[in-house]
């Protein structure tokens, strides 16, 4: 079983036509990750964050009109990932209290 703080790295793009539910995703996704483009966040997540993440989104998408995609990056492939203008994705801090 893996360990509930393991996190992995995940990079979200989405379409989504409505301005409404666009800009209302884009804010549920900023609580969970680090905006680098244009509809598209990258998130270390545990896989609780990463369940709680799809059932918020879930709750606000029309599914016959909207596109959300994880992709789920490995260690390595995050270790290998390459930026061209700007910095890798980093996991950020965590400091528990």
């Amino acid at each position: 079983m893996a360990d509930s703080r393991t996190t992995t790295l995940y990079v979200i793009a989405y379409d989504i036509p409505s301005d409404r539910r666009r800009t209302k995703i884009h804010k549920i996704l900023s609580g969970f990750g680090q905006w680098t483009q244009f509809s598209l966040f990258e998130c270390y997540l545990t896989e609780k964050q990463y369940l709680q993440l799809r059932r918020r989104l879930e709750d606000h998408l029309s599914l016959d009109e909207d596109s959300v995609r994880f992709y789920v990056l490995c260690s390595n492939c995050a270790a290998r990932s390459e930026t061209l203008g700007g910095a890798l994705p980093k996991e950020p801090d965590l400091f528990l209290v």
